[in-house]
């Protein structure tokens, strides 16, 4: 990270615990070292001997996602790219999109399934999204579930998370779900389909930002594909690549 990007989140660290051996390895020195992971898609035992050894890197990873601390820090950063955009710092409205992606030999069974739309073996990963497309809500399942079934959770969360009400997703989306939105969260699930008789490529206007989204992930070529034994350590690396990506438009 610049120093500017450091600056952005190093007041949200945990402060050290007191008492006890002080800490060997600079905080910066270990979030560096967690991105790099993130975007050159190593394993942590590759870590270059640059940064500090891997398993202080790994077990500062898992225990900052024991605390929320990913979250934490997301939810400041959303809310300092609003008002750098003009916008009020929470948003009213969201943008659910769902992502399938490849899963290593890694990934366990229990956890990963056959896309019958996408043609491979993998999870699907589910996110919500505000009209900048900066990411609320992560969820990541096996890529069997439909998407108006992985949609429940994703919308649970952002319902108790986030004042969002109103939430854009495309065609996948329509059916029982609207009503389950309507009925059981008091949220609007509005479906923006495609353009009768579209041919080719073409841009839906007010669904677009959350395929950008997926593509600002996917530059990160750890989430190019699925490494994670566990979907919870997937959605954690998906949080790391948006906290990249908003560090470096706030800088």
């Amino acid at each position: 990270m610049t120093n500017a990007q450091w600056r952005h989140i190093a007041g949200l660290l945990p402060p050290p615990r007191p008492g006890g051996r002080p800490e060997k390895h600079p905080r910066r020195a270990v979030v560096d070292a967690i991105l790099y992971v993130v975007r050159t898609g190593c394993s942590w035992r590759q870590l270059p001997a640059d940064f500090p050894p891997w398993q202080t890197v790994y077990w500062c990873f898992t225990r900052g996602e024991q605390q929320n601390l990913t979250q934490h820090i997301l939810d400041h950063l959303r809310e300092q790219v609003r008002i750098s955009q003009g916008r009020n710092p929470q948003p009213s409205a969201g943008i659910i999109g769902s992502q399938s992606v490849k899963a290593a030999d890694t990934v366990p069974a229990d956890s990963r399934g056959y896309d019958a739309g996408k043609k491979f073996n993998g999870r699907k990963r589910f996110i919500v999204t505000d009209t900048l497309g900066l990411i609320l809500v992560v969820m990541v399942c096996a890529a069997r579930v439909q998407d108006r079934d992985g949609a429940k959770p994703a919308l649970l969360s952002l319902y108790l998370t986030t004042p969002v009400r109103y939430v854009l997703a495309d065609g996948g989306f329509a059916g029982q779900l609207v009503n389950w939105a309507t009925r059981i969260l008091r949220t609007t699930l509005h479906i923006v389909r495609k353009p009768a008789g579209q041919k080719g490529f073409v841009l839906i206007p007010r669904r677009w930002p959350v395929e950008r989204t997926f593509a600002w992930l996917t530059a990160h070529r750890r989430l190019a594909r699925d490494y994670e034994r566990d979907p919870a350590t997937s959605e954690a690396m998906i949080r790391w690549a948006a906290i990249n990506t908003m560090t470096r438009r706030l800088a």
